[in-house]
Formats: C-alpha cells, sequence, structure tokens
C-alpha cells in the first residue's frame, strides 16, 4: 500500500484547485469529494462558469462606458495634443499585439500538454482493455478445453479401455481434475463489461479531446489574424477594416471568456478526482467487483496478497496431476489397447496447451502490470492535462485582456482618422500643396492642365495686357499657385503643406519667373479668349 503511495503524489496544483471553495447555485458550500453523478456537485461546477460569465459581464459593461466616454467626448484637443494621443493609441495597440501573441504562444503549450495528458490516459485505458479482453479470453478458451475437448478424448478411451477397471478410474480421476478447473475458473471475475466501460470510455475520451485540441487550435489562428489584421488597419488608417476586426475582436472576447469558464470548471473537477482516485474507483466498481481485487490493483505492491492464488494454484496442481496420469497410460495402456495412443496423444497436447494458458493468465492476473496503466493514466490527467488546462485558462485571460485593450483603441484610432480627413475636406481641391491634389494631378494631368489655366483666365477679366511690375513681392490670387503648379508639371516643388485656412504668407517670385508665368498666361488668353471672355 505504501509502493502505490510512492508511485503517485497529487502535485500541488491539484491540491490548490482542490481547496477552491465549491458553491452551489444558491450559494450553499458543497462537499468537494469528486462526485459526478451528484447534481449539488454539478451545480458548484456549473457556479465556477457563471463567475466567469459575471466577469464577462463586467468587462462588457466597463468597455462600453469606456466607449460611450470616448464618443461623447468633445474635439478640443489642440494638434500637439492629438499628436500626442495617436502616438499613446499606437503604442497602447504594439502592447496589447505583444500581450496577445504572448497569450497564443502559452495557449500553444497548454494545448499540447492537455493532448499529452489525454493521449497517456487513453493509451493506459485501451492497454487495461486488452488485458481484461485477455483474461477472458484466456478463461473461456481454457474452460471450452476441458468442458468439450477434453470429454471427448476422455469418453473414447472409456471405449477403448473398458476391459480394464484399473484405466476407467484413471480416467474418471482424470474427469473430476478437469472439473476441478472449469471450477477455479469459473470463479474468477468476468471482466467483459468492465473491459467494455473501459473500451468505450477510451473511444468517447479520444473523440471529445480531438474536437477539443482542434477548436482551440482555430481560436489561436483566429487570435493571430485578428490582431495581425487590426494592427495592419492601424497602420493603414483603414476605418473599414477597423470596423471588421473590431467586431471580430468582441466575438473573441466572448469566445476567450467561454474558454476559460470551461477550462476552470474542468481543471476544479479533475483535481477533485486526482485528490483521491481510489476511493472514487472503489464506489464506482462497488457492486461489480469485489473490493479485494479492486484494492489488489489499486495498491499493488510486494506484500500484496493475490486473491487469485489459491484458484491458480490449484488449476496448476490439477493440470500436473492429469499430465502425470495420461504419461502413465502412454507408457502402460498404448501396448496393450494400439487405438488408444491417439486420443492420449491429443489429450496431452491438450494438456500442455492449457499449461501455456495458466502461465499467459498468471501473467496477466499479476497486479503489476494493470497498476502500471493506472498510474501512468492518473499522471496523464493530473500532472499534464491538468497543468496544460491552467496553461489554457492563463492564455483566456491574456487574451482577454489583449481584446479588451484593442477594442478601447478601435474608437481613438477612428476619430484620429476622422480628424485627418477632415482636415483635408476643408482645402481646396485646386490647392496645389493638398497631397490629394497632387495624386489626382499626377493621375490626370492634361486635366489638372487645364482647370488651372481656366481659373487664371476667369480670375484675370481683362487684364491682358499686364506687365511684368518692378517689385519683387507678389500677392497673387491663389489662382497664381494653380497656374504656376500647373506650369512646373503639376507637381509643385514647395511647401507640401497647405497654406490657406493657416494664415500663411504666398511664396515669393523672382522678376523672371513672374514674366515667363504671364507671358505663358497671355498666350492662353489668345488662344482661348472667345471661349472664355472676361
Amino acid at each position: 500500500m505504501q509502493a502505490a503511495r510512492v508511485e503517485y503524489i497529487a502535485p500541488w496544483w491539484v491540491v490548490w484547485l482542490h481547496s477552491v471553495p465549491h458553491v452551489g447555485l444558491r450559494l450553499q458550500r458543497v462537499d468537494s469529494t469528486f462526485s459526478p453523478r451528484d447534481e449539488t456537485y454539478q451545480e458548484s461546477l456549473l457556479f465556477l462558469g457563471l463567475v466567469a460569465a459575471v466577469c464577462l459581464g463586467l468587462n462588457l459593461i466597463f468597455l462600453t462606458v469606456y466607449l460611450v466616454c470616448v464618443c461623447c467626448r468633445r474635439r478640443d484637443e489642440a494638434g500637439q495634443t492629438k499628436q500626442r494621443g495617436s502616438c499613446c493609441t499606437t503604442w497602447t495597440a504594439v502592447v496589447a499585439g505583444l500581450i496577445c501573441c504572448a497569450a497564443i504562444g502559452i495557449g500553444f503549450y497548454g494545448n499540447s500538454e492537455t493532448s499529452d495528458g489525454v493521449y497517456q490516459l487513453t493509451y493506459s485505458l485501451d492497454n487495461a482493455h486488452h488485458t481484461f479482453s485477455g483474461i477472458d479470453t484466456l478463461v473461456s478458451g481454457t474452460t471450452r478445453q476441458m468442458k468439450m475437448d477434453l470429454e471427448q478424448h476422455l469418453a473414447r478411451l472409456s471405449e477403448v479401455l473398458a476391459a480394464r477397471g484399473d484405466y476407467i478410474q484413471t480416467l474418471k480421476f482424470m474427469q473430476q481434475m478437469a472439473d476441478s478447473i472449469v471450477a477455479q475458473l469459473s470463479g474468477l471475475p468476468v471482466w467483459q463489461e468492465v473491459s467494455a466501460q473501459l473500451s468505450e470510455l477510451a473511444d468517447q475520451t479520444s473523440y471529445v479531446e480531438y474536437y477539443r485540441w482542434l477548436s482551440y487550435l482555430l481560436l489561436f489562428i483566429l487570435d493571430l489574424v485578428i490582431c495581425l489584421v487590426t494592427c495592419l488597419a492601424l497602420a493603414r488608417r483603414s476605418r473599414c477594416l477597423l470596423a471588421a476586426m473590431l467586431g471580430c475582436a468582441l466575438l473573441v472576447l466572448l469566445l476567450s471568456w467561454v474558454s476559460l469558464a470551461t477550462d476552470s470548471a474542468t481543471a476544479v473537477g479533475a483535481s477533485d478526482f486526482c485528490v483521491a482516485p481510489d476511493a472514487f474507483i472503489l464506489n464506482l466498481t462497488q457492486g461489480q467487483i469485489s473490493t479485494e481485487v479492486t484494492r489488489y490493483y489499486l495498491y499493488c505492491g510486494q506484500s500484496a496478497r493475490s486473491p487469485f492464488q489459491q484458484a491458480l494454484t490449484v488449476y496448476q496442481r490439477s493440470l500436473t496431476t492429469m499430465q502425470i496420469q495420461v504419461a502413465g497410460l502412454l507408457q502402460f495402456a498404448v501396448p496393450l489397447f494400439p487405438t488408444a495412443e491417439k486420443d492420449l496423444l491429443g489429450t496431452q497436447l491438450l494438456l500442455n496447451s492449457s499449461e501455456a494458458s495458466l502461465q499467459q493468465l498468471t501473467a496477466m492476473l499479476d497486479c503489476r502490470g494493470l497498476h502500471k496503466d493506472y498510474v501512468d493514466a492518473l499522471t496523464g490527467v493530473c500532472y499534464d492535462g491538468i497543468e496544460g488546462l491552467l496553461y489554457l485558462g492563463l492564455f483566456s485571460l491574456l487574451a482577454a485582456l489583449a481584446f479588451s485593450t484593442l477594442i478601447c483603441v478601435g474608437p481613438r484610432a477612428w476619430k484620429c482618422f476622422t480628424a485627418r480627413d477632415r482636415d483635408y475636406d476643408d482645402i481646396d481641391d485646386g490647392d496645389p500643396f493638398n497631397p490629394q491634389a497632387r495624386r489626382m494631378a499626377a493621375h490626370s494631368p492634361c486635366r489638372g492642365q487645364l482647370h488651372s489655366f481656366c481659373s487664371y483666365s476667369s480670375g484675370l477679366g481683362s487684364q491682358s495686357s499686364l506687365q511684368p511690375p518692378a517689385q519683387t513681392v507678389s500677392n497673387a490670387p491663389v489662382s497664381e499657385y494653380m497656374n504656376q503648379a500647373m506650369l512646373f508639371g503639376g507637381n509643385p516643388r514647395y511647401e507640401n503643406a497647405p497654406l490657406i485656412g493657416r494664415g500663411s504668407p504666398p511664396p515669393t517670385y523672382s522678376p523672371s519667373m513672374r514674366a515667363a508665368y504671364l507671358s505663358v498666361a497671355d498666350e492662353h488668353l489668345r488662344h482661348y479668349g472667345s471661349d472664355f471672355p472676361a
């Protein structure tokens, strides 16, 4: 018993999770003993999920209040304050992206650990299933040989050796030994029902684990894609992409809290089992398998006495006695009755086969093999499995934090995008210093030149006879700036920031530049004078 306890010791995180208060839906303390069929115990695990749901509600309330405050805030910040706010938004998004990437890395590790633990559990269950099935197969096969095959050989030998009473007594004694073996084998436990339950449990566990692993893998990929695309939307200042990703981020936030609720309830329930697994198995197998047999496999040790030892001993002695009797008949009866040799040889082969089955049965009934499978299953669940669930819970918390931060950053980034577009909308489309006008002019230069000369002609009116002035400083109208921009190919070489609306003086032109500028303007007025009257 002590040896089994040394082999498996509950880890510290199992003890910590088991100490979590178990509260029912009526806010009453519930016994933390693992009993999955008890409704009050089920309610205590459900209560943990409801705690996560309450945290989700608080998170959504905080996000709603924050978004309302951001949207209702007046736009009265100065340019320098906007620049600082934009920088803060960028760095906040970067930090949220890093947290999301770290959470995904932790989630991958936790998902792998949980999968390894569940695989070890199913592997051990399959081994135990094959062991129990092998025991039943050996018992049923040996029983059939003793009841049918041996009886047929003994019946034919009784007919052949009917003239010798001593040989008939030997055959009757062999029949009694065969019946004794059958009686001992019938006293062994029948593992068919247990084996079927283990096989079904292994199949269901593998099925659930596959979809659990796949679901988390898809969730990791979704988190990573949303995080990267959100950062890309902030970098490219794309409002449509940002709005779509913020909606997806809200969905992932809900999934993160749901996964946290599932992981926490599963981890606490598994920890309750891992604290005292022997007691649960003893209660579960009560009525199906004797307590002595169950304890023999649960507390396997050097001092453990096998409950099958007596049956196997009787089996071995009876089989040895029968082999001795058959050997004597072969030596003394065959010379007198040659036709009995075939049945005696068949009986000897059958007994030799039964001896091999006895050795296999003894090895399978030994507690060391099944106890090793039991400890391996506990190690897989209580070490790797629960540890992986803890890492998955940490992933859910970090993912919720990261996407909550991204959702908070979204409205500020949206306002920055809107303010930037509004500043450009306040500028005249014909302003050569407007970056949007420069892009339009670059795509359609001919249209830009025509527009500039038309604007110039309509602005000058009847001043076609102007001469170059002597002064070097000019306060020409905005249309002259556009003409100057179109004169040099629609691509201004001066300031790329708009001058209109901020009180900046016009640029200074040299006399030679102004003379060339007005001469070109006069030439166009002569060509288009009739189309564009003053």
